[in-house]
């Protein structure tokens, strides 16, 4: 199993991902047609943030996505991971855990990242279990959004 950062050349994968994603998790048809140019922007501009994909003789089983919120309190980043997906094939054998670490020794070489961040949707369970597992503990914060 290869951890590394995705290419463009991931870019379907992380497509299908997603709409698989949104579908098991929240009951969510997205639309191809404005996710795969959301994906790609995110190698077009850096800026927005970075995938890294798990990869077993040459097939994408699995991938996150980091982004970026500065805390000024702490003068350092905060990464967010978002679009988690594993492929059912691939689920229960610590992939999670082997993303995660490699994201962290990313942190770890820029020096200048103060945590890390996700969000779950709250009848998800079983991912609750795996970031907790990794270290990862529930914030005291509450998420709010408005989308427009």
């Amino acid at each position: 199993m290869d951890i590394r950062l995705a290419s463009e050349l991931d870019i379907d994968a992380l497509v299908e991902f997603n709409l698989a994603m949104a579908l098991e998790t929240e009951g969510k048809e997205l639309n191809a047609a404005t996710l795969k140019p959301g994906v790609q922007a995110v190698f077009a501009d850096k800026n927005k943030g970075f995938y890294v994909v798990a990869e077993q003789s040459s097939l994408i089983v699995g991938g996150l996505l980091v982004t970026s919120e500065w805390s000024d309190w702490r003068n350092k980043w905060f990464w967010w991971i978002q679009s988690v997906y594993i492929t059912p094939d691939y689920r229960g054998q610590s992939l999670y855990r082997r993303l995660y670490d490699y994201v962290k020794g990313l942190a770890s070489e820029r020096g200048d990242v103060s945590g890390f961040r996700l969000y779950v949707e709250h009848d998800n369970e079983h991912a609750q279990r795996v970031y907790e597992k990794v270290g990862m503990t529930r914030s005291h914060y509450v998420l709010y959004e408005e989308e427009k």
